[in-house]
C-alpha cells in the first residue's frame, strides 16, 4: 500500500523553476477525482462533443466553479482556438489553475462567490457561447442554485450552452440507488486499499505544501470541511433550466448515479 509519504512526494513535486510543480498537482487532483468518479474523462468528452456540436469547435467559454481547471485544460487541447475564463472562489484551486495556465493568453481567473448576485458583473466578457462545470453545483441547495441558473442565463448568448455534469439522484428508484451506491463504494474501497488518495488525504497535503498551504488554511476558513447541499434529479435540473430562460435542456450522458445536463439558449 502507499503510504502517505509517498503520495507527498508524488503530489508535491517541484518545478525547474524551484517552485511548486502546478501541473502535478493538477494531475493528482484529476486522480482524487477519479477515485470518486471513474468515469470523469468520460463526462469530460461528451461535454466537449456536445460544446462543438453545438457552438464549434472556437468557442468563449466560462468555466463555471472552475477549481483547478479540469474543464479548461480539457477544452484547450481538444480546441486550440477557444478562450476560458475560469471562476471561483476556493483560494487553493485557483493557485493551482492559475499556476497552470500561467503565461497562456486564452486564459484568465476571477474570484467570486456565485451566491452574490452581482459576480457576472466581473466577467471579463459579457456573453459566452457554452458555460460549462462539473461536480461543482451540488454544494448549493435548490433555492440558490435555482437562483444562480437564472444569472448563467443572461451570460449565454442566444444560441449558446449550459452544461452541467453532476451527482443527480432520482428519488423514485431508493432500492437501484442502494445497490449502485454500495458497489460503488466497494470498488473505491479497493482502489483505496491499492493507495488512492481521497478527499481529506489530498487536501492534508495541500495544507503541507509551501505556497498552497496559507490559501488552504483560507479556503477551509470558506467552506470548512464540505458543504452540504443537494443531489436533485437531472429532471429538476432541466426543468428549473427551461423556467429560467433556455428553449430546450435534457440530459446528454448519465451514468448509475450521475448526469450531464445540456441546456440551450
Amino acid at each position: 500500500m502507499t503510504d502517505m509519504a509517498e503520495m507527498a512526494g508524488a503530489a508535491q513535486a517541484v518545478g525547474a523553476d524551484g517552485g511548486s510543480d502546478w501541473r502535478a498537482w493538477q494531475e493528482s487532483w484529476d486522480r482524487q477525482q477519479e477515485w470518486y468518479m471513474p468515469d470523469r474523462e468520460e463526462r469530460f468528452r461528451v461535454m466537449l462533443d456536445m460544446v462543438e456540436a453545438t457552438v464549434g469547435p472556437a468557442p468563449r467559454v466560462l468555466d463555471l466553479a472552475c477549481g483547478t481547471g479540469s474543464i479548461t485544460d480539457r477544452l484547450l487541447r481538444r480546441f486550440p482556438d477557444a478562450v476560458s475564463t475560469g471562476v471561483d472562489l476556493d483560494p487553493a484551486l485557483l493557485t493551482i489553475a492559475e499556476g497552470t495556465f500561467a503565461g497562456d493568453d486564452r486564459v484568465s481567473f476571477v474570484t467570486v462567490d456565485l451566491k452574490d448576485p452581482d459576480w457576472t458583473d466581473r466577467l471579463p466578457y459579457p456573453t459566452y457561447d457554452a458555460v460549462l462545470t462539473a461536480t461543482a453545483l451540488h454544494w448549493l441547495h435548490r433555492e440558490p442554485l435555482a437562483a444562480l441558473y437564472g444569472r448563467i442565463a443572461t451570460v449565454v448568448r442566444d444560441g449558446g450552452v449550459f452544461m452541467n455534469a453532476d451527482h443527480m439522484i432520482d428519488e423514485s428508484t431508493p432500492r437501484i440507488n442502494a445497490a449502485e451506491r454500495a458497489h460503488r463504494h466497494l470498488q473505491m474501497d479497493r482502489a483505496k486499499a491499492a493507495g488512492a488518495l481521497d478527499w481529506a488525504e489530498w487536501w492534508e497535503l495541500a495544507a503541507q505544501d509551501p505556497v498552497l498551504a496559507a490559501p488552504t488554511a483560507r479556503r477551509f476558513e470558506i467552506y470548512g470541511e464540505h458543504a452540504d447541499g443537494d443531489t436533485p434529479s437531472a429532471d429538476w435540473h432541466a426543468g428549473v433550466l427551461r423556467e429560467h430562460g433556455f428553449a430546450e435542456a435534457r440530459p446528454v450522458w448519465r451514468s448509475p448515479s450521475d448526469a450531464l445536463v445540456l441546456a440551450l439558449k
